[in-house]
């Protein structure tokens, strides 16, 4: 042991430092691609133009609106319902592709029908020739895409200005020729990124996605290749995990089963706010049952659009609004479950535990109940157009649908969690090398509320794909990495306090 941690009575590293420099190579090189990634998104995303044209000069639509026409798909949960891109739910059409499909078919049409091999490619030149002139930040669209524009128009207003529940959505969801207008542009602007060729490439801003046979929107190489090497070093990683960890036998391998017990459950005495924690998973309980609730009328959508066993209930809880609680009770319910399994566990690690922990416990639930729900109530109020706005309603982006003013609040109330745990944490933190598992334990939950706050950078207004780019932050990171960090660093805590596994 070096002789600054002897002096400072902190216990040896029970890892080889191999360990932790192999840890901290991953994070570089995966937060080196991530950032790269980042600055190549805001470097190269489809331009928006300053306005659209037909051949004559008229101006079909600006970039105004498809800013707008964007703000308006969020704010009434259209992403919970369709998708963009590819991205979102999928009850509703992937709109970028609804668009592309139906204009291109109005295109061909227009120039001689399907069974022109001419009038195919030229409907295949007009969508992929980039016509785009960045100096003046026009677009120009030919004779018959503005025409298509047009037409389609109508076809989204007798989609979403309906005044029908057929569709899975509440009557009316999108109000008046404005908004429709918005919303058209913002389809057509997608569809244009879908297909229309990067400059200097064979393939479009989005890598020909999603796929439209008509404007022979195919995979590209890139896509082939880089799929097959990430399915390869998916496979593959986890073979040679297995392989060494099975030749240097580096884990536990079960032969500490013969020396280690079970401590009895009743030779652990629970603190105050340890006791608090029941009522925690009492809540967690009720959220879960909530969201299968939910989640099964979501499902039922799919079979029946019609009604729920006869009740038309798109009136009041329509696909957009069932799925967009779902989703976010499913964040709520594991977020709860998370904050009191730490708050349990904290004393068992350290030993002790500090005064006023009960009293922080209770109020961490309280500000919990208010976060959840006040935006499962704007959500609703803002989906049934009570109000408009991103700051207390729906900002509209899946697992990032609850309000700003909500998720601040939220990734506040999981701060105060972090300080919660380092109360109960910081006398064994003190006593332990950065490293062992007191450490990893109080780092893994820091990580929830760092990575969910990368979420503030989800802007409405923003470039689509830059926007979307972040909220892969929050659904990629967040969801799928730093939850299940946590949750392998607290599973692995309960095995050495039950006494199954050594602590090394």
């Amino acid at each position: 042991m070096p002789a600054a941690d002897q002096r400072a009575g902190k216990r040896e590293l029970l890892v080889s430092k191999t360990w932790i420099q192999v840890a901290g190579l991953v994070v570089l090189v995966g937060f080196f691609v991530l950032v790269l990634l980042a600055y190549r998104t805001y470097q190269s995303d489809p331009p928006i133009p300053d306005k659209v044209v037909d051949p004559s000069g008229r101006v079909l639509f600006t970039g105004n609106d498809i800013r707008a026409g964007q703000k308006v798909f969020l704010h009434h949960g259209l992403m919970e319902y369709g998708s963009i891109f590819g991205h979102g739910a999928y009850l509703g059409p992937d709109f970028t592709d609804d668009y592309l499909h139906r204009s291109s078919a109005i295109v061909e049409d227009e120039l001689g029908g399907s069974g022109s091999d001419s009038a195919r490619q030229e409907t295949i030149d007009q969508f992929q020739t980039n016509r785009y002139d960045s100096t003046t930040k026009t677009l120009p669209l030919s004779a018959q895409q503005a025409s298509a524009f047009g037409q389609l128009r109508q076809h989204y207003s007798d989609f979403l200005d309906s005044d029908t529940t057929r569709f899975g959505l509440l009557p009316n969801p999108v109000k008046g020729p404005t908004e429709i207008h918005q919303l058209t542009a913002f389809f057509a602007w997608s569809s244009w990124a879908a297909s229309v060729r990067r400059p200097g490439h064979n393939y479009s801003y989005t890598n020909n996605w999603p796929p439209e046979p008509q404007v022979d929107n195919t995979p590209s190489a890139n896509v082939v290749v880089w799929s097959v090497i990430s399915l390869i070093a998916l496979l593959g990683g986890i073979g040679v995990l297995f392989a060494v960890f099975g030749r240097w036998r580096l884990g536990w391998q079960g032969r500490d089963q013969a020396t280690l017990s079970f401590r009895s459950p009743g030779d652990v005495a629970l603190t105050p706010g340890q006791q608090a924690t029941a009522w925690f998973f009492f809540v967690m309980a009720a959220l879960f049952l909530l969201q299968t609730l939910v989640g099964g009328m979501s499902q039922h959508y799919r079979a029946d659009l019609d009604g729920f066993f006869g009740i038309d209930i798109a009136n009041v809880f329509p696909y957009n609004l069932v799925r967009t609680w779902h989703v976010q009770l499913a964040i709520f319910f594991v977020a709860t479950s998370f904050v009191a399994a730490g708050i349990f566990l904290a004393p068992m690690i350290a030993g002790r535990e500090p005064k006023g922990q009960r009293k922080l416990a209770f109020f961490l639930l309280g500000a919990l109940a208010v976060v959840v729900f006040g935006s499962l109530f704007g959500e609703f109020a803002d989906i049934h157009n009570w109000f408009s706005g991103t700051i207390f309603g729906d900002q509209g982006f899946e697992y990032l649908d609850l309000g700003r003013f909500w998720q601040v609040l939220l990734i506040v109330g999981l701060c105060v969690w972090g300080f919660i745990l380092y109360r109960g944490l910081k006398g064994r933190l003190s006593k332990e090398r950065v490293g062992n598992m007191p450490w990893l334990f109080f780092l893994a939950a820091l990580a929830i509320p760092a990575f969910y706050a990368v979420g503030l950078l989800v802007r409405a207004g923003d470039n689509f794909t830059i926007t979307d780019y972040w909220r892969f932050w929050v659904v990629h990171l967040w969801v799928e990495d730093f939850l299940e960090l946590f949750t392998t660093t607290m599973v692995a805590y309960v095995f050495v306090l039950l006494g199954v596994v050594r602590e090394r």
